[in-house]
């Protein structure tokens, strides 16, 4: 079994969280202007606006990430969780739902949202996994997303 190391954002894992999530993206769907603007300068457009990023290393090797936004005083959406293909069903995706929700709570929040696609099937299983569960989708600026998820923290 790997151990899995959940780090805080730095600004060296910027290019991890960049390539990570392109990655998936572009195998599922295609990269809106919102997604390039989060990726690519996450300090302004997720940090600066109170939220966070974290990441999964195994060895030396940054696997997956995963970040949080507010939507409101109360509420945060978490976003931008990939895992490399070849890290995937280790439990990265696991340790990293996990990890953000303690930091959301750390945080302030008392409630979780999630915006995915039903084609997604392991991402809607984890998050079911991780207490989620589906609610009325008003999926707004989300081009790819059919479905809303929530949870209490």
């Amino acid at each position: 079994m790997s151990i899995i190391q959940i780090l805080p954002y730095s600004p060296e894992f910027q290019p991890y969280f960049e390539s990570i999530n392109k990655a998936w993206v572009t195998q599922y769907f295609t990269l809106e202007p919102f997604d390039i603007e989060q990726l690519e300068y996450p300090e302004e457009t997720i940090l600066a606006k109170g939220g966070g990023i974290l990441f999964a290393k195994i060895g030396d090797e940054i696997v997956g990430t995963v970040g949080l936004i507010p939507t409101n005083n109360l509420t945060c959406e978490m976003i931008k969780m990939g895992v490399n293909p070849a890290a995937q069903g280790k439990g990265v995706g696991h340790s990293l739902g996990v990890a953000v929700m303690e930091e959301a709570r750390k945080m302030g929040f008392s409630k979780m949202v999630l915006y995915s696609n039903t084609k997604l099937a392991a991402a809607l299983h984890l998050y079911k996994k991780l207490g989620f569960h589906e609610v009325k989708a008003e999926c707004g600026s989300y081009g790819r997303c059919d479905i809303k998820m929530e949870r209490m923290l």
